[in-house]
């Protein structure tokens, strides 16, 4: 049985950090393309970065990539998601989500496993 588990989110101010953690069971993510997705209120679950099988990283725009860092450790079967300079239009469910393709896809469509989120608040 596949499980994402996401960990990590809290509540942080303005300007601070926050590292997510993903945790993997019953499958490898070293070969899944794996992304970083978050819903706030309202709004439609948004893609945020992805990182393929092959190690490539994909980000949705410069905003992202100049905060948020993707990385992976294959040895404990985990991805993370380091945010700095966080800001309160950040505050959302985040989810990690895994493709059997290996890709690291836009659309979410593209994504067979989800975790069941972790929440970030970021107050100002």
């Amino acid at each position: 049985q596949v499980q994402l588990v996401e960990s990590g989110g809290g509540l942080v101010q303005a300007g601070g950090s926050l590292r997510l953690s993903c945790s993997a069971s019953g499958l490898t993510l070293s070969r899944y393309g794996m992304g970083w997705f978050r819903q706030a209120p309202g709004k439609e679950r948004e893609f945020l970065v992805g990182v393929r099988w092959s190690g490539t990283i994909t980000y949705q725009d410069d905003s992202v990539k100049d905060r948020f860092t993707i990385s992976r450790d294959n040895a404990k079967n985990t991805v993370y998601l380091q945010m700095n300079n966080l800001k309160p239009e950040d505050t959302a469910v985040y989810y990690c989500a895994a493709d059997r393709s290996g890709g690291s896809s836009y659309s979410e469509y593209n994504y067979e496993y989800w975790g069941q989120g972790t929440q970030v608040t970021v107050s100002s």
